[in-house]
């Protein structure tokens, strides 16, 4: 048995968690493991660990 209750938030607040959760779902679509390869790459290439690109 499900229990739900109510609560009131202001119409401003409401706003703010629909814009915050719209963020998180697009988070979800990021692939963070690939963004780190591209950061270390990133790092390597200023590094000067890497000279040419084929």
């Amino acid at each position: 048995m499900i229990i739900m209750e109510m609560i009131s938030i202001s119409r401003d607040e409401y706003e703010m968690l629909k814009t915050q959760l719209a963020r998180l779902r697009e988070l979800e679509k990021i692939d963070f493991d690939l963004l780190r390869q591209f950061k270390q790459s990133l790092e390597d290439v200023k590094a000067g660990r890497i000279r040419r690109v084929a």
